[in-house]
């Protein structure tokens, strides 16, 4: 079973910047896409981001421009860079890893508020 652990979280203000971490128990390449999702209080999980194996990325339009997914194989990391946050930003922030019918790896979430 791999592990992800998140890391990073935090308060913030708005129009400030933070970086979260993904820490995988295997390495980068084993997992064929990996994602970072949120959920704010009372709404449905979403997705922010994701990766694939192959590097190919994918934002929602929320986020678009303002956040960024990198990865280190050397550390097995993956990072989601976020910039010019806003109030609407604030949530619990998850790791996802998946191979459709395959795999399904979930993180245990990192905690992102953004407060003036």
């Amino acid at each position: 079973q791999v592990q992800l652990v998140e890391s990073g979280g935090g308060l913030v203000q708005p129009g400030g910047s933070l970086r979260l971490s993904c820490k995988a128990s295997t390495a980068l390449f084993n997992i064929n896409t990996m994602g970072w999702y949120r959920q704010a209080p009372g709404r449905q999980r979403e997705l922010v981001g994701s990766i694939t194996v192959a590097g190919g990325t994918y934002y929602a339009d929320s986020v678009k421009g303002r956040f960024a997914i990198s990865r280190d194989f050397s550390l097995n990391t993956m990072y989601l860079q976020m910039n010019s946050v806003e109030f609407e930003d604030t949530a619990v922030y998850y790791c996802r890893g998946w191979a459709r019918a395959r795999y399904d790896y979930w993180g245990q979430g990192t905690q992102v508020t953004v407060s003036s």
